[in-house]
């Protein structure tokens, strides 16, 4: 009964937490270069989940990237200009991304999309900003769908990707794990196959199980005891928060003990934390949230909340300013370091303001900000961040990081160690 109350309770959550996407195509075709820009103004706009099935672990993203454009507005703006910043529900359903997007661009004449977030949405409105000759930048999500610069030339990442980053984990397992047999478990779309490619490159012999799930299944017990029954001691977890926490869950109710290894989509901890306890109190089972994180392992590419990096100073003063009542979170920096991104683009692009300067910054090679490696953008590279850090948690649930940042391609070039110069916020004077 209690396996049945927590997948039906569980559905509403996470059945639309991820997704396949499909490489768009097009080609650039800038129709209004001015769109969206006034002398003092400049309008942005976004698709988040703001309700529905992904709110609870997404919501708060705009609410981050809100508060960091306060923040520059208030400080006299980007070269004269303030942002106007418009964010679009669209429910994490893909159908209604298509609505608001069109509706952002076609009515609102909005001069860039920033942000978007999700795979399974953001894929199916790249062809329609490509055509439309609109910037879409710093999507939210690892796919490598995003750097496609010859036939979605206005489509630009933020995040590590899928294959990057899982190629960094596989290193760290075959070189701290040796021996260990491993599972994987992995969303049966692009994040699945993404990360795979990435993970095969240095662990593919030690795996002895593969199981894929599908987000609108919440139950993975059969994939856990396929998992026990292989023998695998290592569980990488290709997953979005929601199912790593299920599948948590799941393995210490059948008495099943694996070292969990997730990429960074699944490994937020205090997000994990949260939805460990509340999907306890839902099947109404009493869990322990440190002793069933103890051990776990993930990759990040910012920096750490409890860290002293100047960057997350920075956060916590603008986060204390502008939004003190919503609870801060990994979340909520990632929604800040995006918006910071994006008004340096800005910056870069100059006062005589186009879409076309707005990408010819974004490929410039001057972008740089609050992530622990370098960004890939150029002309030939419209990915994010190139590499993570590994972390473990340990018996009071907090991170610890045991991999210093590492930057590899999402080929099959090596895994080296990250350049560890990086610019602060004092040094790209975004404001003041």
């Amino acid at each position: 009964m209690k396996r049945r109350a927590l997948a039906l309770t569980l559905l509403l959550v996470v059945s639309a937490c991820g997704g396949a996407g499909e490489t768009p195509t097009g080609g650039p075709a800038v129709k209004d270069e001015r769109a969206g820009v006034t002398d003092t103004t400049v309008l942005i706009g976004t698709h988040q989940p703001l309700t529905g099935p992904a709110a609870p672990g997404y919501s708060t993203i705009s609410a981050g990237a809100r508060a960091v454009y306060s923040y520059v507005n208030d400080n006299g703006g980007i070269n004269g200009r303030t942002i106007e910043y418009r964010v679009e529900d669209d429910g994490y359903n893909p159908t209604r991304t298509v609505e608001v997007v069109k509706k952002l661009v076609l009515q609102d004449k909005v001069f860039a999309v920033v942000g978007g977030l999700g795979t399974p949405t953001h894929t199916k409105v790249t062809d329609f900003l490509t055509t439309e000759g609109v910037p879409d930048l710093l999507v939210a999500s690892g796919a490598l769908a995003w750097d496609e610069p010859a036939t979605s030339p206005m489509t630009f990442g933020f995040q590590v990707d899928y294959t990057r980053e899982s190629k960094i984990l596989g290193k760290y397992i075959a070189e701290e794990l040796a021996g260990k047999k491993v599972g994987v478990l992995y969303q049966n779309d692009d994040v699945g196959r993404d990360a795979q490619a990435g993970l095969d490159q240095f662990v593919k012999d030690a795996i002895v199980s593969r199981q894929p799930y599908d987000p609108a299944n919440t139950d993975v017990l059969p994939q856990v005891t396929a998992l026990k029954a292989a023998g695998a001691e290592v569980v990488v977890c290709e997953c979005v928060p929601a199912f790593t926490a299920l599948t948590i869950l799941t393995s210490a109710r059948v008495g099943y003990k694996p070292k969990f290894v997730a990429n960074s989509i699944g490994a937020d901890v205090r997000t994990l934390s949260g939805l460990l306890s509340e999907f306890g109190k839902r099947a109404g089972a009493q869990v322990s949230v440190p002793a069933l994180l103890e051990g776990f392992t993930g990759a990040g590419y910012l920096p750490n909340m409890d860290s002293d990096d100047p960057w997350i100073a920075l956060f916590k003063q603008i986060h204390a300013k502008y939004i003190p009542e919503v609870p801060l979170t990994d979340t909520v920096i990632s929604g800040m370091a995006t918006a910071f991104t994006f008004a340096q683009a800005l910056k870069e692009a100059g006062r005589d303001l186009t879409r076309s300067g707005l990408i010819k910054a974004m490929e410039s090679g001057r972008i740089s900000g609050p992530g622990l490696t370098p960004f890939a953008f150029s002309a030939d590279s419209h990915a994010g961040l190139t590499g993570a850090y590994v972390f473990t948690v340990d018996a009071q649930a907090k991170v610890q990081q045991v991999w210093a940042p590492m930057v590899t391609d999402r080929g099959t070039g090596p895994v080296t160690p990250a350049p560890t110069e990086r610019r602060t916020p004092a040094d790209v004077a975004l404001v003041g």
